[in-house]
């Protein structure tokens, strides 16, 4: 199995990071700070101006290390990569088969919603006795109800369009009572509703920046596999929009970023001070919040599970290029569907 590679995350403004000999380093006001070897990189995620030398850009685009600058803000502002080294029969094969992309819509619906639906039937396990009953019915008719979307993308010959308004509907009824997940004490820490570009509360920006840098994992593993991950299947091709990525990460959205959303505000690890408001009412997280938040998230990926599929242990980390393999195998026609991944 592909071995769980490390991705260096920058968050200090003015830092440095340069090439010496095989080695990546990280200065900090001219004194190094972090030294990691090239071989264990898989990517570099930089937020802010920092500075990359160029022969460190140069012996990354070499080596197939990715390199993405982000805004302070978490917002993706570019890429740089090495040549593309996409199978071209693989990809005449996805650009075909987004013409036509029924089934496969069909599977990343039901991984997306039974996943969502299986972190509220968690959250019912764990503290369903704890809360208040009007709350309890809630999650319950939510999940009930997800239940009844499933039957019906997974029965119903559907179009398209309509696996699409499933996703929606089914999305709507998550985030609905996606505030009863959520046991943090702060006022300013619950859940209204989602908004984005920008986020205009706590949760919506930590819940932002945990899908940008999913984002960023599942179209590296678009691109490590070979496929393009601009076309993709349940999104709609939009330019300069990885849809496939997208695809890819519509799946593991709710187990590995919501529920550690909900992980750190649960356990208090991240409270209200944490977050700053802009002008123009933008919410951000601080730069010691950030920190922290990139520390879970790299704990979080080296977690194992079950593969469902493999019926392998593989870290969270390598989920999405595993499902973007498993997405190229049933496009060569090894397999013949796509296997969602599910947890639970």
């Amino acid at each position: 199995m592909k071995k769980l590679l490390n991705t260096v995350y920058v968050t200090t403004e003015g830092a440095a990071l340069r090439l010496e000999g095989e080695t990546l380093v990280a200065e900090i006001e001219g004194a190094d700070k972090t030294r990691v070897p090239l071989h264990m990189l898989a990517s570099v995620v930089v937020f802010g101006p920092v500075l990359l030398t160029p022969a460190l850009i140069a012996v990354c685009a070499e080596r197939g290390i990715t390199l993405a600058l982000m805004g302070r803000n978490g917002r993706f502002q570019a890429r740089v990569e090495g040549p593309v080294s996409g199978n071209v029969l693989l990809r005449r094969e996805q650009y075909r088969r987004a013409d036509s992309p029924e089934e496969i819509v069909r599977s990343f619906v039901l991984g997306k919603v039974s996943n969502q639906r299986a972190v509220i039937r968690r959250a019912l396990r764990d503290y369903g006795d704890d809360m208040a009953p009007p709350a309890r019915a809630a999650l319950e008719t939510a999940a009930d109800r997800m239940a009844q979307i499933l039957r019906r993308v997974q029965l119903a010959d559907a179009s398209v369009e309509a696996m699409r308004g499933s996703e929606g509907e089914a999305a709507n009824l998550y985030f609905a009572v996606f505030d009863h997940l959520i046991r943090a004490p702060d006022a300013e820490l619950r859940w209204t509703l989602r908004s984005r570009r920008p986020p205009l509360d706590p949760m919506n920006a930590l819940v932002s920046f945990l899908y940008t840098l999913l984002t960023h994992d599942c179209r590296s593993a678009c691109e490590a596999v070979g496929l393009d991950p601009a076309v993709g299947f349940l999104h709609r091709d939009r330019p300069g929009r990885p849809s496939l990525a997208l695809d890819l990460m519509e799946e593991l959205r709710a187990p590995l970023a919501d529920r550690l959303a909900l992980s750190l505000v649960n356990r208090r690890q991240l409270r209200a001070a944490d977050f700053r408001q802009m002008e123009g009412g933008a919410v951000l997280l601080t730069d010691d919040a950030r920190r922290s938040v990139l520390t879970a998230w790299q704990d979080r990926k080296r977690e194992e599970r079950l593969h469902p599929f493999l019926q392998e242990k593989a870290p969270f980390g390598l989920v999405p290029f595993l499902q973007a393999q498993m997405l190229a195998r049933h496009l060569r026609g090894d397999i013949d569907a796509y296997p969602p991944w599910f947890w639970s």
